[in-house]
Formats: structure tokens, sequence, C-alpha cells
């Protein structure tokens, strides 16, 4: 099955292909035999050129450097601004509001003057913090309140709001804490200019005291792979105090960035999605090898070995080697302007060659669904090839992913062609961990690093975090799971981290997601794998709705668009270990807003 995205423009458009001997053509075969399609590939000038001198000829990828404007972000996809306060004193304190302005369990945005905090009242006391998200910067009050912490509404990191640290991610950073004092029933908030100036608060690190003398071969922890996981644990592992060599070793050419923008936002530029700059690196000393592959690791003798033939002795590992994108297995996969994307110079260069081009991405994944929502305002067409009817049907159901296809569904019958300047490949992935084979780590037979609750593998002092592990999950009884998630990324390189250092912390966290398409977000929370049943509140077709998946009249997964904040009160309540039955959900859809929620507070039986 397949669809197609376009947008009224004259026919002068489709009309500008080369001559057919300047054309690929990818033959793309579903399950029923007799259905074939065919993507035909319009080749590049550099690529026809190739063809015409050598037709056997590979291409080799291009480079990309953006020189374009800077696009219109939609709110969650754009940075936050470091410096929301303007003219601040030294000390700013503002009389915000009544002590009987705010109950017990509520917050408030209050104005300092020079900008906003998040005024929180719980169990009498009053705290105050920034009031922005540092992640995406999404409007904390409009969160969840939750037992001494907030959760944010867009993407579910939680901040304690008696310290303001980061406890659950997606993020890196922790919120300015501020004052607050009580004065003639008045409530007052009291900062100093460091804390205003900064929306954000970086935990304090520890200086690696061994450099001068290190031998370069030799280090204490050797951090495989420079994910969201692998930076979590490098950063976790200087905020406990940790003194000693860090080295990060990838193959990728940057610095650790943020790796969802590549699909969700593609034609951002490397210092827009950069997770930190090289002066963050320098000053913690947190060393990373870029462009660098590891080949094999030696466990007994803690050596891990180079492709270019170096080795380096460990201490301690962590694998984070994410995945690997599947290829197609069919003649012109390896044409120039077919992409995997990997890196932010694959994205700009498939937003740049689809420009009023026709574009066709090859599986409804996330990532093939989000290029294809992002192209529509781009190109004259954009074109998606599925074997499944329904996209997400395994992951949201049927149900919703009719709601989020918004194509026009065509049959593709057996010789249909679809013309293609630009192609991109999202049929899933793969782990990265084939160099693993003959190390004695444990492997499960899909290739997945196997670990405890504390991220550790079944080899002593050796860990495993992010999309290329299966850990036991507390959601679901401790069921082995992989979940390749950018929120869970960061919470195993955390627990990577702690447990290096015999913390004994087990991972506890639940999974939480989010994906745009048409300029809309949609949020789940839990692990739905294997649901039996989905309860609907809302409207589909509107897409504002909120999906409940069930499994033994248990709720195990909630999905939302437009709800918000419904999906981080539900990971709110399974955080806390309470369970939601089936039957005070379907009260609450039957009843609608007047319905039952205190299986949301707590306050229930």
């Amino acid at each position: 099955m397949g669809g197609c995205f376009s947008k009224p423009k004259p026919e002068l458009h489709c009309s500008q292909a080369q001559p057919r001997r300047h054309r690929c053509t990818l033959s793309i075969c579903p399950p029923d035999p007799h259905v074939e399609v065919k993507i035909e590939v319009v080749l590049p000038e550099k690529e026809r050129a190739k063809e015409e001198m050598s037709p056997n000829g590979k291409a080799s990828p291009l480079v990309y450097k953006v020189n374009g404007t800077a696009r219109h972000y939609h709110l969650e996809e754009h940075p936050i601004t470091i410096n929301p306060y303007q003219n601040v004193k030294d000390v700013v304190e503002a009389s915000v509001c009544h002590v009987k302005d705010l109950e017990n369990g509520q917050m408030r945005e209050v104005d300092l003057g020079c900008g906003k905090a998040l005024l929180i009242k719980e169990n009498g006391d009053y705290y105050a913090m920034g009031h922005k998200c540092p992640h995406y910067g999404a409007p904390l009050v409009k969160g969840v309140l939750s037992k001494g912490r907030v959760r944010c509404p867009w993407h579910g990191a939680c901040f304690s709001i008696g310290t303001g640290d980061i406890e659950d991610f997606p993020g890196l950073d922790s919120l300015p804490k501020f004052q607050v004092k009580i004065e003639k029933e008045k409530v007052y908030i009291r900062a100093s200019k460091q804390a205003l100036l900064t929306q954000r608060r970086t935990k304090v690190m520890a200086k690696c005291i061994s450099l001068s003398n290190y031998n370069i071969s030799s280090t204490n922890v050797l951090i495989i792979g420079a994910g969201a996981a692998g930076l979590v644990c490098a950063e976790t592992l200087r905020q406990e105090g940790f003194s000693d060599r860090i080295v990060m070793c990838t193959m990728d050419r940057h610095l650790p960035y943020d790796r969802p923008k590549l699909s969700k936002s593609m034609d951002s530029h490397l210092d827009q999605i950069t997770l930190r700059p090289k002066e963050f690196f320098r000053t913690n000393d947190i060393e990373v090898l870029t462009e660098t592959q590891v080949a094999a690791v030696d466990i007994k003798n803690k050596i891990a070995v180079f492709k270019d033939g170096f080795k380096m002795d460990y201490n301690k590992l962590l694998i984070a080697t994410g995945n690997t994108p599947k290829a197609l297995s069919c003649k012109g996969k390896e044409v120039e302007n077919v992409f995997n994307i990997r890196t932010p110079e694959d994205a700009n260069r498939v937003v740049k060659l689809a420009s009023s081009k026709n574009a066709v991405i090859v599986g409804a994944s996330f990532l093939g669904m989000e290029v294809a929502a992002y192209l529509t305002e781009k190109a004259h067409s954009v074109s998606v090839v599925e074997l499944e009817e329904v996209p997400f049907k395994k992951f949201f159901g049927e149900k919703v992913g009719q709601a989020l296809m918004k194509l026009k569904e065509v049959v593709l019958k057996s010789g249909k062609v679809l013309r293609a300047d630009v192609c991109v490949i999202g049929i899933g992935a793969s782990p990265a961990t084939g160099f693993l084979k003959q190390s004695g780590i444990n492997i499960d037979s899909k290739g997945f690093i196997v670990v405890n609750k504390m991220m550790q593998t079944n080899i002593p002092g050796v860990f495993a975090a992010g999309d290329a592990v299966t850990f036991p999950l507390a959601l679901r009884n401790n069921k082995k799971v992989n979940i390749p998630h950018w929120q869970m990324a960061h919470m195993h390189g955390r627990i990577a981290a702690l447990n290096m250092l015999a913390h004994g912390t087990e991972i506890s966290t639940v999974p939480y997601l989010w994906t745009a398409v048409f300029g809309k977000s949609l949020r789940y929370a839990g692990h739905g794998e294997g649901f039996d049943d989905v309860v609907f509140q809302g409207d589909l077709d509107e897409l504002k709705f909120v999906a409940f998946y069930t499994k033994n009249e248990e709720v195990i997964a909630v999905a939302s668009m437009n709800y918000d904040p419904i999906v981080s009160k539900v990971a709110e309540v399974m955080a806390s270990g309470r369970a939601i039955r089936k039957r005070d959900v379907e009260l609450f859809v039957r009843h609608g807003k007047t319905g039952d929620m205190s299986w949301l507070t707590g306050k229930g039986s």
C-alpha cells in the first residue's frame, strides 16, 4: 500500500524528468506476489556522469553545507533561549501573590518584573524555580505536579521542586531554584542575578585529576557511542564526583547532537542541535574521539581494539552503539540520492533535493512518517510506500494509524512506477552489535545486548545502554524489552553511570516518546506491546483524542494528540506503581468531563 501527499502546483514540476537512461529503479516487493512497486529515482548530475563512465560505479555521499536562511520552527522544535530575563539587578525580589491565592497542589507562573518563575505550593510549603522545561521550552505550569516533582507536559521530563534537579528525561539540564519567603501573608520570590539569567542550570561537575600523567592508551571509563546514553553517562559520572579519565568514542564526525531533530526538523543547522558545545567537554575533562570505530572488545584483558589497530585499556566499559538502519536488498540502493538519514548532512541534503521535487519514502516507520510530514511543505509531492495497510498499526493500533495517515490511499498494482528525485529509506534498524559477537558478552537472537536492571551485562564492569539493549521493564513485570526511545536512552546512561560507581540503582522509569506529524505532536507513555483493546476519548478525525491501551483489564500505555497533559498524568500514575484499571477509564470516557478521575489523582480505591 502507499499514499501521496501533494501540494497544488503546476504540472510543469512533474514534467521536468530527465531521459529514462538517467534513472534508476528500485523494486519493492510486498508480500502479495502479484504486486510490485517500482521507484524510479532520477539520478543527480554527478551520478549521471558516473553512470555513463561506469555502469557499476558506486556513489560516495555528498556533504551539504547549509547556507540557507533559518527556518521557522514549530513551537516544540524551537530551542529555548538561554536568557529569558532582561534588565536584572544583582538581586531581584518581587511580591508575586497573596498566600491564599494558591492552594496545595497548585502551580502558577508569576512575574518577577524582569521575567517569570514557576511558583508551587505543596503540603503547605512554597517553592519557586524556572518556568520552562530546559529541553524544548515547554511551560511547566501546564505540566503535572506530583509528590515533590513537576513533569513536563510535552515530553515527560521531571524536576524536583525542592532542588530543581532533573530526575527523568529527556534533556540534560536542571532548573534554576529561587528563594521563597512569606511576609504579612504575601509571597515573595528572591533570586540572584545569576539564577535569573539562566533558564537552565547545569549540575556542578568534578574535574579530572589524572590528565597530566595518564597513558594515552589507558582510561578508567571507556564509552563506545556518543548519543544520549553515552553523553548522560559521562555527565552523571562527573556530577557524582568521579575524577578519573573518561573517553567517549564515536563513528560520527560530530559531537553529540539531538538525533530526533534529523527527521522532525530536517533543515536544522548543526549548531542548533548540538547537545553540548566543545567548551563543555574541555571544561569537564570528557574526551571525545570522533570518526573512530571499535572493531572488537577483549573482555578478559579489558582492551578495546579499534579498526585502525589502536588498543585502549579500560576499567569500566559502556556500550551505547545504538542501531544501524536496515538497507534495501535491491538494485539502486547505492545511488547518491537514496538516503538512510543518519547525520545532519543527510537530513539537510534531503531537504535541498526535495525542494519543489518528488520525494518517495520507503517505510512508514516513525522516521519515515516524520520525514514525509516534514517534506510536504517543501516538496512538490511526497509518496510513502509501506507493506502494511496502516502506518503504526502494531504500535498505536489501526484506528490511530488511520487517523495519522492523512494520505490519499492508492493500491499500487504490478508495474506501478513512482518517480523520485530523492528517496528516503525508513524500514527499521538493527542493533549495532556485530563487533561483539565473539566477545563473550551476552547477545540475544536479534542482536540486542542483554542487561539487568542496573544496565550491567553478564561481564563484570561492562555496561550497555540505549537502542542496542534489552532490559527488564518494571512497568511490565520485568519483561525483557527493547525500547529505542530518546528519553529511555538518557535514563539508561544515568543508571549505568550510577552503577559504575556501585550505587546499586535499578531502572524504574516509565517509557515516554513523542512524534511530530503534520505540525502536530503525538505523545505516548508506557509500553503497549501485546495490547488487547484500546479505549478512546475525544475525536480521532479531528486529531484530538486520548487512547488507553489495555491488556488483561489493565492500562499498559496511553497516547494522545491535543489532549495535554493527560499522557504526563498517566505517566506519573504509572511511575508511582499504581495500576490503572480498564473499567475506571471506561467510566471516565462514558461520562466525559464529569467522569470520575480519581484513578489519575490516587484518591480512589
